[in-house]
């Protein structure tokens, strides 16, 4: 099996363990669709403003269940626009604890708050760690010469 071969199998295998895994949903899929040949970076363009939102979404959060009294209108706007920006790209397993840390806000509960957010943060970094395992190698196929291949 030739480098570019065994390169496109790996891409296929990580993309089909993401979706497996219940990292992603279908909307990365609708995602996939909108990037053609003339803009060709299109989904890590979106990921990549995920990426920045999230990280300002998750330092908001920590800061805000750090204070005395805690804000849960606040709290809760956070994880709603965190929610949302998930759902957006896909982010199947982070949208989903959003759901649960939003119940936390409403009963407000700082206990179940602050482990939302540590799951929060888990599965933020995996899913990204993820995504950028795809992006790379969906970089080294077109290194060398390769297409990537559509699921």
């Amino acid at each position: 099996m030739d480098v570019v071969s065994q390169l496109q199998r790996n891409f296929a295998d990580h993309t089909t363990s993401l979706y497996r895994e219940g990292f992603l949903d279908d909307q990365f899929t609708q995602l996939q669709k909108l990037q053609d040949e003339s803009n060709p970076v299109f989904i890590v363009e979106v990921v990549s403003l995920f990426f920045d939102d999230s990280e300002k979404l998750l330092n908001n959060l920590a800061t805000a269940l750090q204070q005395p009294i805690v804000d849960y209108k606040q709290v809760d706007a956070h994880v709603h626009q965190f929610k949302g920006s998930s759902a957006s790209i896909g982010a199947q397993r982070v949208k989903n604890v959003c759901v649960a840390f939003r119940k936390y806000c409403e009963e407000k509960n700082r206990e179940g708050c602050v482990r939302c957010l540590q799951q929060l943060q888990l599965e933020y970094n995996l899913v990204k760690s993820k995504l950028e395992t795809l992006f790379r190698l969906e970089q080294q196929i077109l290194a060398a010469g390769g297409s990537i291949p559509m699921a």
